[in-house]
C-alpha cells in the first residue's frame, strides 16, 4: 500500500438540526466555503466504470481517486487518492492505453485521452471538527456539511489515521458519532456526483450501475451497499 494518511469517511444526510448538535457536541465551526466541482471522462465512461474517479476541484487542483488493494474485507472500501498531477498523467495514460504522453499537467491531456466534462456543480461547506472523546490523544473527527447547487444536500463524518490497523476504531468513533447526530445505522447516502448524475444524465447513470451490477458497485454508489469507505492520501 501507497504510505500516507488514510482518510476514513461516512456519508449521510444532514438534518435541520445537525449543526445545533454539533455545537451541543462541543463542535467547532472551521469555516465556510463555497467551491466548484467537475469531473472528467471518456464517452464511455472509461474511469467511473472502473472505480476511477478523475475531478478538477477549485482551489485545490486535480484529484484522482483510484481503488486499493484487492482482498479488503470489512463494511468498507480502500481508495489511493493521487493530487500529484504527474501521478495522475502517468496512471490516466496507463488506464487508457495511451503512450508518449509525458507526466505533465492533466489539462494537457485531456483532449489526448478523448476526456470531457461529465459533470460541474458547485457546493456550499460548512467544516466542523471535534474530539469525540475529549481527549486530545485521540484523533480528531470531521464532519462536512454540503449542500449542491442542483439542491442536494449530503454530510460527511471523516476521520485521519496512519495505520491501517486504526481504521476499525475510526470507524467505530464514525458510527457512534453519526448515531449522536441522528443518523439512522442502516442510512445509505449518496454521493453528489451519482445524484448528479441520475437527475441530469440518467443515461450515464444507468450504464454507470448496469457496468457494474456483476461486482461491487463503485465509490460513488456505495449506498447501494455501504456508507462507509476510506482511502488513502498519497
Amino acid at each position: 500500500m501507497a504510505q500516507g494518511l488514510i482518510e476514513v469517511e461516512r456519508k449521510f444526510v444532514p438534518g435541520p438540526g445537525t449543526e445545533k448538535c454539533l455545537q451541543e457536541l462541543g463542535g467547532t465551526l472551521e469555516h465556510r466555503v463555497t467551491f466548484r466541482d467537475t469531473y472528467y471522462d471518456t464517452l464511455e465512461l472509461s474511469l467511473m466504470r472502473s472505480d476511477h474517479w478523475l475531478r478538477q476541484r477549485e482551489g485545490r487542483g486535480w484529484e484522482f481517486k483510484c481503488p486499493g488493494a484487492a482482498g479488503t474485507s470489512g463494511p468498507h472500501t480502500e481508495y489511493l487518492e493521487l493530487t500529484s498531477e504527474p501521478a495522475i498523467v502517468a496512471r490516466l495514460s496507463e488506464l487508457l492505453g495511451a503512450e508518449g504522453l509525458g507526466t505533465g499537467e492533466v489539462a494537457a491531456v485531456l483532449g489526448p485521452l478523448g476526456l470531457q466534462e461529465v459533470a460541474s456543480f458547485v457546493t456550499k461547506r460548512s467544516a466542523w471538527k471535534l474530539v469525540f472523546s475529549g481527549t486530545e490523544e485521540e484523533p480528531l473527527l470531521r464532519v462536512d456539511l454540503d449542500t449542491a447547487d442542483f439542491g442536494y444536500a449530503v454530510g460527511e463524518v471523516e476521520a485521519l489515521v496512519h495505520e491501517e490497523a486504526e481504521v476499525p476504531a475510526a470507524l467505530e468513533k464514525i458510527l457512534r458519532l453519526s448515531s449522536m447526530l441522528g443518523v439512522p445505522a442502516q442510512e445509505k447516502a449518496p454521493a453528489k456526483l451519482i445524484v448528479y448524475l441520475q437527475r441530469f444524465r440518467p443515461q450515464d447513470y444507468q450504464r454507470l450501475l448496469e457496468s457494474n451490477s456483476s461486482r461491487e458497485r463503485p465509490q460513488g454508489t456505495k449506498h447501494s451497499d455501504s456508507s462507509l469507505s476510506y482511502s488513502v492520501i498519497s
